[in-house]
């Protein structure tokens, strides 16, 4: 039986589509569309209801060593308020989930992960615990509301004094008043878009989500669903987990190595991705130049030849063509390479593109 977030009578009420996702039943897109919500945090704002994402915390004296121990990525240099993506590994080299690591200071953390691997996650990271450390499982105590789009910070400063919003890319600030609801917001997304994640007890976040809408009623804010969440962030080439990463894929393979630190001295998944040597696949971004529309899992060929599957595929709305992102053979995947894509039998014409497909001004 799916779960419902705290906002799902407002999603009904405003007549979103509601589906079953990673458990929870959320809206796909709401009466203006999919193309109408993804423009609209393109050109201003829009608030997504991402509650269904799970937030756990580690805390305790080696809170930090097992922090770094569980990640790719190297906390070391964080500083109480920042932000840091980071894979979690197993043992081979595969990627358990991607996270974001929040620093509360250097005995707790805060980490946001997919809702799909929540239980995962948990019993992962209770697993490889050690020393002084806890782990909490908040998920059901927080709701988490994204503003995001090229409008976000005026509509927050409604709300808020701007001076208390974070300014940097991923940091946060914590215990923000937010007109009488105590928030943490970190300026983080997945729309690679200007913006601001929103955290606040289950309890507030049908006011809140009601005071970010009247607030941002006169910028076009307007509230946006799984659809638009996910063509947004395949044009900004953000990946996916369970589509260009999974338990198989490792992250340098997934064209995440800028957040593997092999100088580390140890984490879970070392000596996994380095026994696999130089990795032979890589994640492309594919611009369709034929006629149609790629989705996941569509064979990619160069002439006769199969040279991977796409992993993602949409029709991009600020673009205006099709794209995809795709895991091929590393040595055809330079930039300007020319090739097909198999969708249902037929092959389209495409071309390997830099990624992202889209940066915002």
């Amino acid at each position: 039986m799916e779960l419902k977030t705290p906002l799902y009578d407002c999603h009904v009420k405003a007549e979103g589509k509601i589906v079953p996702f990673a458990g929870y039943l959320l809206p796909v897109q709401y009466k203006s569309g999919v193309i109408a919500e993804h423009m609209a945090v393109r050109k201003a704002a829009g608030l997504f209801d991402v509650s269904h994402m799970g937030e756990l915390v580690i805390k305790g004296k080696d809170a930090f060593n097992n922090i770094q121990m569980l990640v790719t990525n190297d906390c070391s240099r964080m500083k109480d308020g920042q932000v840091k993506y980071s894979p979690m590994c197993n043992e081979e080299g595969g990627v358990v989930d991607d996270v974001l690591i929040y620093r509360i200071n250097g005995e707790e953390y805060l980490i946001v992960v997919n809702a799909s691997n929540r239980h995962k996650d948990v019993e992962w990271m209770k697993a490889h615990l050690f020393g002084e450390a806890e782990l909490l499982d908040l998920s059901d105590e927080m709701a988490l509301i994204a503003l995001q789009g090229p409008l976000s910070a005026i509509i927050l400063g409604k709300l808020t004094d701007s001076d208390l919003l974070p300014v940097k890319y991923y940091t946060f600030k914590d215990n923000i008043d937010l007109s009488g609801i105590n928030c943490m917001i970190s300026k983080t997304g997945y729309t690679g878009e200007a913006g601001y994640e929103i955290c606040c007890k289950n309890e507030d976040a049908v006011k809140l989500w009601e005071m970010l809408l009247d607030a941002g009623s006169d910028e076009g804010l307007i509230p946006c669903g799984l659809g638009a969440r996910d063509t947004l962030r395949l044009e900004a080439g953000m990946p996916l987990y369970g589509h260009e990463m999974n338990d198989l894929i490792s992250p340098i393979e997934a064209g995440l190595g800028f957040a593997v630190k092999l100088n580390k001295e140890n984490f879970i998944g070392k000596k996994g991705i380095i026994d696999r040597g130089t990795p032979t696949r890589t994640r492309v971004g594919i611009k369709i130049t034929g006629r149609g529309i790629a989705r996941e899992d569509c064979p990619v060929f160069i002439g006769d030849k199969e040279i991977g599957k796409t992993t993602s595929g949409t029709h991009s709305p600020f673009l205006g063509y099709p794209i995809a992102m795709a895991l091929v053979d590393v040595d055809v995947s330079s930039i300007g390479t020319v090739l097909e894509v198999d969708v249902r039998g037929r092959k389209i014409a495409a071309e390997i593109v830099k990624l992202p497909f889209y940066i915002h001004e």
